[in-house]
């Protein structure tokens, strides 16, 4: 009877770590992915590095960033889904 305890508190814990810690997380992941594909020439984005721009060419992977001192090439990945909103509410 001991056992059935013991593996219950154990699946206990692993369920409410899935919603407190893995589910969030691939809401996230979910949520990021999305914002990549619809980014579209001309808007404005702030990156993970802190560069801000505007989309000027848009690739599979890559985006070409146009800032006030030049073009950057970068990965689509290091556009900030939370920097990016924050700065386009701003206004």
């Amino acid at each position: 009877m001991e056992q059935y305890g013991n593996i219950l508190l154990f699946g206990g814990m692993f369920v409410v770590m899935y919603f407190f810690m893995i589910r969030p997380q691939q809401k996230r992941a979910k949520a990021e992915k999305e914002f990549e594909s619809a980014l579209k020439v001309g808007d404005k984005v702030i990156t993970k590095s802190g560069l801000h721009g505007k989309i000027s060419e848009l690739a599979e992977r890559t985006i070409v960033l146009e800032t006030m001192s030049g073009k950057l090439k970068m990965e689509r990945s290091a556009i900030s889904l939370e920097l990016s909103k924050m700065a386009n509410e701003a206004k």
